[in-house]
């Protein structure tokens, strides 16, 4: 056994830990691999990245250097199903192996959370998420609206818990909570809701609850589709998320106005409980009466202190019948002043009065009569003046009026009798124009009515066949109860008998319809 040893060759550790490299690179030069990143920090001071891939029963080491890391277009994040491609190589340092990875890819669960992640930062960047946009919930909700499925436990809890809390009208708009057309149809009621018109036959809920029980993330993915998020966030009613557990998030309880931990406590933060707001009420009605009857003692204690603090009633009318009396005598001093006044005012308006006498008043007429009767007679020499000065102008001018008007008459009449000749040359060329595009009618429809006579038909090759009562027969089962048949040709008819076999016999020639234009072109029946 020494004899072995010794004469096995001898490696240093770097030999020993090159060799192994190049046989890993050599065996492993390409490689895809697939596990869950752990332990991922993001990048380096140095910018290259060190994390981990791992399965459930190993790890290896894994690193993307610096410029590889800059051209990636998927960022690894921790917990992410992924697919690495790269090369394994070693670590002499530590006696170690770990995947230099050249490309990274999402896989499975890791590749939902990437997707969601991208979403999510999405819708985040649009402000759908903002708390500024979110409403409050109605404290009271007459009507409230619930959207999920219609077969599951989670309608019936919350149903029994709003009977148990404070009973109100439920709206339940049916949707499947997974799978395809899910996201859709929880869209298309929480659109519908909101389309609901106030005041109409179906009442507009208050509030609504969007629930559905836990699942994975692949039975909640309907909740985290942009759709649905959409329809939350442009809701105008206020809305409550409640999907899953309270450890499971989706989009929708970002957008949502309240997220709830679960339906059942959805169910409970829509209503309070009836028993503890009448025990409020009926608390702070007790404490109301009861103050009331304490303002009441206190009011009746202050007046009854107030009374005793008043002063004796005649000692408070001393000093205002004092000023009353004084009052009184200014007052008659004051009328008598007025009474003077008054007298002197009085003597004033007689004098002005008796100036207003009719007699008085017949003189100054009088006066202003005469001095119009000496101005009259100069008044109407003036007047008689500018008559005559007006007529000598209204004779001028409606003799240069005649002139014009006798002008333009005779120029009106030199153009209507040009008019009357133009007429008159157009009525007598009208009859021959009238004549010849009639002629051109008649003569185009007679042309029209030829080329559809049934005659040129007949000309081809063709038959009319006509029963005894001379009438066509469009059909061959009428043509067997017929007990006699005439054939007509371009030529002429004959007679035959469809039953019996005689020989046909030539029919009377019919009279050839008239030319077009003679008064018709027949019927082919």
């Amino acid at each position: 056994m020494t004899d072995l040893l010794t004469n096995a060759p001898e490696y240093s550790v770097s030999d020993l830990a090159g060799a192994l490299k190049r046989t890993i690179e050599d065996a492993f030069g390409q490689v895809r691999l697939r596990g869950e990143i752990s332990g991922y920090r993001g990048p380096h001071s140095s910018g290259h990245v060190y994390f981990s891939i791992k399965d459930q029963n190993a790890r290896i080491d894994a690193v993307i250097w610096k410029g590889v890391f800059g051209k990636l277009k998927f960022r690894p994040e921790e917990g992410l199903e992924v697919i690495a491609t790269g090369r394994i190589t070693t670590f002499p340092g530590k006696s170690t192996y770990q995947i230099v990875v050249e490309a990274i890819e999402p896989e499975g669960i890791g590749a939902l959370m990437a997707l969601l992640e991208e979403r999510r930062r999405k819708l985040a960047a649009e402000g759908l998420f903002e708390a500024a946009r979110k409403q409050l919930l109605p404290f009271l909700p007459q009507v409230i609206g619930i959207v999920t499925s219609p077969t599951g436990a989670v309608i019936r809890d919350m149903i029994h818990r709003l009977s148990d809390r404070f009973p109100r009208k439920v709206i339940l708009w049916p949707v499947r909570v997974q799978g395809d057309g899910s996201a859709e149809e929880v869209a298309a009621a929480i659109r519908g809701f909101n389309a609901i018109e106030p005041g109409g036959r179906i009442p507009r809920p208050d509030v609504l609850i969007v629930a559905r029980g836990g699942g994975s993330l692949e039975d909640l993915w309907s909740f985290n589709e942009e759709i649905v998020v959409r329809a939350a966030a442009m809701s105008e009613i206020p809305l409550v998320s409640a999907i899953g557990h309270e450890t499971d998030w989706t989009l929708l309880d970002q957008v949502a106005d309240v997220r709830a931990p679960t339906p059942t406590a959805a169910a409970e933060m829509v209503v309070p409980v009836r028993a503890d707001l009448l025990h409020a009420v009926r608390d702070r009605g007790s404490r109301l009466l009861g103050q009331v009857l304490r303002l009441r003692d206190r009011a009746g204690r202050d007046l009854a202190g107030l009374l005793r603090a008043l002063p004796d009633a005649q000692r408070l009318i001393e000093t205002p019948r004092q000023r009353l009396d004084l009052a009184s005598l200014k007052r008659d001093r004051v009328r008598e002043t007025m009474a003077g006044k008054r007298q002197l005012a009085l003597s004033a308006l007689a004098r002005r009065l008796s100036a207003q006498k009719p007699e008085a008043r017949l003189a100054r007429q009088r006066e202003r009569l005469d001095g119009l009767k000496r101005r009259l007679p100069e008044v109407l020499a003036r007047q008689q003046q500018r008559m005559k000065e007006r007529r000598v102008q209204l004779s001028e001018r409606l003799v240069r009026a005649f002139a014009n008007r006798i002008g333009q008459s005779r120029k009106e009449a030199a153009q209507g009798r040009g008019r009357l000749e133009s007429l008159a040359q157009r009525l007598r060329a009208a009859p021959e124009i009238a004549w010849r595009r009639k002629h051109d009618q008649v003569h185009k429809a007679g042309q029209l009515l030829n080329a559809l006579s049934y005659q040129k038909v007949l000309a081809r090759g063709f038959a009319v066949v006509f029963d005894e009562a001379g009438k066509a027969v469009p059909s061959r089962a009428r043509a067997a109860s017929a007990t006699r048949l005439t054939l007509e040709f371009a030529d002429g008819r004959i007679d035959a008998l469809p039953a019996d076999g005689e020989a046909l016999k030539p029919a009377p020639r019919l009279a050839k319809p008239a030319k077009p234009g003679g008064g018709g072109q027949g019927s082919l029946f």
